[in-house]
């Protein structure tokens, strides 16, 4: 993870402030900033913040919100009900049966044992992400220093829970297709037991026992047909939970390298088709329209994250189908060569502040990236376009 300089931000608008000028960022009152308060150098942060590791001693599991709601029922097996033999051919063929039905609920008990290890080896890795992500989103919201080599380790601690939480989803699609196969068994018992009714020479015996092991294929059929259900389910909620929270741990990587906390993904504001592309595309856009914002690359390492993030999510939160266009601004002074790296260095940064919107969870179907060049621009600038 590239270190990216932390910076005090300042809350500058007034009245009749078109603009807030944000170390090296400019951004229209649109945005409407609220107050940073608790000001102090990267010195002070290294002093105040905690030492110790991210990763809590104690990792408590129970009440946390956002782990995976997965099922709780315990699948357990009906059991066979013994029978005498009879002597006859019906006879045999129900103890056959009786025989199958109880390799069957076998696998139902083993199934059932599998996909409660599953959920608890997933609750158990997703409640120690949560605890590590919970230190992690305290001690940036202190402040600490960019890039803090602890706070990397917590990271990297908490990426390897959310991979073991992505593990129990290959484990659960095994598992799915095993209890497939057992489902195809579990009908032929049952389509056996009522076929063997049609055959000649029972006893009243033999029928009494054989509506007996119907009853249990029924109830097992059952019993089985639930169990896929709850494992279907489980399956595409721990497949949503693992895609959002691997889109938070993306967005929470850049509050690491800036030591400050950001506040979560854009992802989570998104919603609906975006906002078509203006007519003649963004670039002409440029001193026409008003930016959402302006981030101005007048020094190394301007600390824009967090100020973009706030503008894209009350955008966002105002209208969840809103999309952003970025143009990036040359100043278009001197020859045609320096003109060209002006363009190639303005259009880096653009590139830099795209990646840093998808790293934060903004689709990239909400988001585009063009180039222009100004002779107004005295450094390279990106302006930001709500669409």
């Amino acid at each position: 993870m590239g270190s990216i300089k932390s910076s005090v931000l300042r809350n500058t608008v007034t009245a009749l402030a078109a603009v807030m000028l944000l170390n090296g960022c400019s951004f229209t009152e649109e945005a409407l900033w609220p107050s940073i308060v608790g000001e102090e150098t990267a010195e002070e942060a290294t002093t105040n913040a905690a030492e110790a590791p991210v990763v809590p001693d104690t990792v408590v599991t129970n009440n946390i919100s956002g782990l995976p709601l997965l099922g709780s029922t315990i699948f357990e097996s009906p059991g066979v009900t013994p029978g005498q033999p009879t002597g006859t051919h019906v006879g045999k063929k129900v103890e056959e049966l009786r025989g199958d039905l109880s390799r069957l609920q076998a696998r139902l008990i083993h199934h059932n044992n599998n996909l409660q290890t599953q959920r608890n080896n997933a609750r158990s890795s997703a409640g120690t992400y949560h605890s590590i992500i919970a230190a992690m989103n305290t001690r940036l919201q202190v402040g600490t220093t960019p890039g803090n080599p602890q706070m990397v380790d917590g990271w990297n601690k908490a990426q390897q829970e959310l991979e073991a939480v992505g593990a129990s989803i290959t484990n659960l699609n095994s598992l799915s297709n095993e209890a497939g196969s057992t489902s195809a068994l579990a009908a032929f018992v049952l389509d056996s037991a009522k076929s063997t009714y049609e055959l000649r020479g029972a006893l009243d015996e033999d029928h009494r026992q054989l509506a007996v092991l119907e009853d249990e294929a029924n109830q097992t059929v059952v019993i089985l047909d639930r169990l896929m259900n709850e494992l279907t389910e489980d399956i595409a909620r721990t497949q949503n939970y693992f895609s959002a929270e691997r889109t938070n741990l993306t967005a929470l990587q850049v509050a690491v390298d800036n030591g400050e906390f950001i506040g979560g993904n854009l992802g989570s504001r998104t919603f609906g088709v975006p906002v078509p592309p203006p007519p003649g595309g963004p670039a002409g856009l440029v001193g026409r329209q008003p930016p959402l914002a302006i981030i101005r690359f007048d020094q190394p390492n301007v600390n824009y994250e967090q100020a973009l993030f706030t503008a894209v999510s009350r955008a966002l939160d105002r209208r969840p189908s809103s999309a952003f266009d970025l143009v990036t601004v040359a100043p278009a002074r001197g020859n045609s060569a320096q003109v060209a790296l002006e363009t190639s260095k303005s259009r880096k940064y653009g590139e830099d502040v795209m990646r840093s919107l998808t790293k934060l969870g903004l689709p990239a179907s909400h988001v585009s990236l063009s180039s222009t060049s100004n002779p107004g621009a005295q450094v390279p600038e990106v302006h930001v376009y709500l669409r």
